[in-house]
């Protein structure tokens, strides 16, 4: 199963006014189905406790359940730094520092990242069918 990475912040939840992502509870749904997730947010640096713990507040407990199956990474500086790169992957951001995306490309996997817009109109139904062209 290909590994995902998720950001929380922008991606799972809104960054103004914070709530949950329209669409959030079924896009968590199905990427938590297809994929072997693993946290890559500021709110989880080796403990996903923390990162589950945090979205409780904005999601319904059938959601929670299924991140309490996402697993934690540990980096530092960058979030690059949690990404195995010998395996397959996708990571799901909305605001990659330029060296992180540098580090992607030094490694070959610039399209791996898939920048996530909550502004835009159904935009985890966007990434949804862009997972679901990869999966094909």
């Amino acid at each position: 199963m290909m590994k995902l990475y998720l950001d929380i912040d922008g991606v799972l939840l809104t960054k103004r006014n914070t709530k949950a992502a329209d669409s959030g509870a079924p896009f968590i749904d199905f990427v938590t189905r297809r994929f072997n997730c693993y946290w890559l947010t500021t709110h989880c640096k080796g403990n996903a406790e923390t990162a589950v713990r945090y979205l409780s507040q904005y999601y319904d407990p059938g959601s929670i359940a299924r991140l309490e199956k996402v697993k934690a990474t540990d980096w530092q500086t960058l979030k690059t730094g949690g990404i195995d790169f010998s395996s397959g992957f996708y990571w799901l951001d909305d605001a990659p520092f330029e060296s992180e995306k540098e580090q992607l490309k030094r490694n070959g996997a610039s399209e791996r990242l898939l920048i996530v817009d909550l502004n835009r109109e159904n935009e985890l139904q966007r990434i949804t069918d862009q997972l679901l062209t990869i999966l094909r």
